[in-house]
């Protein structure tokens, strides 16, 4: 590998390190993110800080204000009621085609978050439970093998993964992934369409839960 293969831009990894923490929650909904203040945290100039803000601003994460600062996203009811309808259509599709279409290399893939899901919420580790229910998702975009469903979940991918990260029930969520998966490997399209609906429903009222706790604490 090359050296310029090697290179990367310090500011995705800012990006990175502060999108993480949005969809975690250790940036709160809200919150102030000063340039200087960024910097100095990951020891870094500036302008990646810049950079770094910027792109969240397009991925939808971080609300821009003048100069030097920035704010975390605070998503509305009715923000979170868009992104709900969006994810139905495209989750139903992903789920319905990834059934037909997975390989045993995607299933493998698919499998391997499942056991990091499982394992994780048998811990009671609620951070690698959702990143890796996060990463089931995508997975299941993966095996759908459609590049405009791939391209439009790029686009939404950041927004995604926080919708995804609003449930405290991780073994309730673990084990409906467990079905899911059970029903892709077996290729059975109807099952796999009626526990995306079943699973829809049950994230729809684990993120009402979740941010009714979140605003009580």
């Amino acid at each position: 590998m090359t050296g310029a293969e090697e290179f990367k831009p310090e500011s995705e990894r800012v990006t990175r390190v502060l999108r993480d923490q949005i969809i975690e929650g250790t940036r709160a909904p809200g919150s102030r993110l000063v340039e200087r203040e960024i910097a100095a945290e990951l020891d870094v100039s500036r302008l990646p800080v810049r950079d770094a803000l910027r792109d969240l601003v397009a991925e939808g994460l971080v609300t821009p204000r003048p100069r030097t600062w920035a704010v975390v996203r605070e998503f509305t009811a009715s923000d979170i009621s868009d992104l709900g309808e969006v994810r139905s259509a495209l989750e139903i599709l992903g789920f319905r085609l990834a059934a037909q279409r997975r390989t045993r290399a995607g299933l493998a893939k698919l499998r391997a978050d499942l056991d990091a899901e499982l394992a994780a919420a048998a811990k009671g580790d609620g951070q690698a439970a959702r990143r890796a229910a996060a990463d089931f998702h995508e997975t299941v975009t993966e095996l759908a093998d459609n590049a405009l469903l791939s391209e439009l979940n790029a686009t939404l991918r950041s927004r995604m993964r926080w919708m995804l990260g609003q449930h405290d029930d991780f073994t309730a969520v673990a084990e409906e992934h467990a079905e899911l998966y059970r029903g892709i490997e077996a290729r059975d399209v109807e099952r796999v369409e009626k526990l995306a609906l079943r699973h829809l429903e049950t994230s729809r009222q684990e993120a009402a839960a979740h941010q009714r706790r979140t605003a009580a604490e």
